[in-house]
């Protein structure tokens, strides 16, 4: 059964990897990318704090203060955004998740967007520091001031074949991959009661 379930996301970086076309309208050098699980901005070899702007569809929502974040996929959820705290999202939800990496703020927690909006992430004028992308895990490129990249939800779904249905499959996978909500079942409370008697 094919499922017209899991998204990816469009990236696009302005004035990073050279040898890309160029927009002649600003002169900078743009590079586009599918990307099926993750972006992840870091702070990379640097000890020093990364501190990046992320705009939502124009619109300044967070400066970004720690050691970096994660715009992942519902099926990159699973992966680096869930080892930082994030929820997991089933595939078939139309979202984008933001998770930060190590944030210096209690209050800065993961953020479930609706996809088709537009994220863009800059380094913050008062960043002491450059940052780092990587998209999904390659292509790793230094971002400097003036740089920027831009995120939306690819227009281009991945279809997923499905043994059951679609949220059997799904459960099923994060009880055998990632040991999801397994545990020793707790024993029925007179068992207990009976196991203690006999061990006096």
């Amino acid at each position: 059964m094919f499922q017209r379930s899991e998204q990816h996301l469009d990236a696009e970086e302005n004035g990073i990897v050279p040898h890309n076309h160029i927009n002649s309208e600003a002169g900078k050098i743009t590079l586009q990318l599918q990307v099926l699980n993750e972006v992840v901005v870091d702070r990379g070899p640097s000890s020093y704090l990364s501190n990046v702007d992320l705009y939502l569809d124009g619109c300044l929502i967070k400066s970004v203060q720690g050691d970096g974040v994660i715009v992942s996929t519902p099926t990159g959820s699973t992966a680096y955004a869930a080892a930082a705290g994030a929820s997991m999202i089933h595939p078939s939800v139309p979202a984008i998740m933001v998770t930060p990496i190590c944030p210096h703020s209690l209050s800065f927690r993961p953020i479930v967007v609706p996809a088709g909006m537009e994220l863009m992430i800059t380094l913050s004028p008062d960043a002491r520091n450059t940052a780092w992308v990587l998209f999904v895990g390659r292509k790793r490129q230094e971002i400097q001031h003036g740089d920027s990249i831009k995120i939306t939800t690819s227009c281009y779904p991945v279809p997923s074949i499905c043994c059951h249905d679609l949220v059997y499959d799904w459960f099923e996978s994060l009880a055998q991959c990632l040991h999801w909500n397994v545990r020793k079942k707790q024993t029925c409370l007179t068992d207990a009661c009976d196991s203690s008697d006999t061990e006096n």
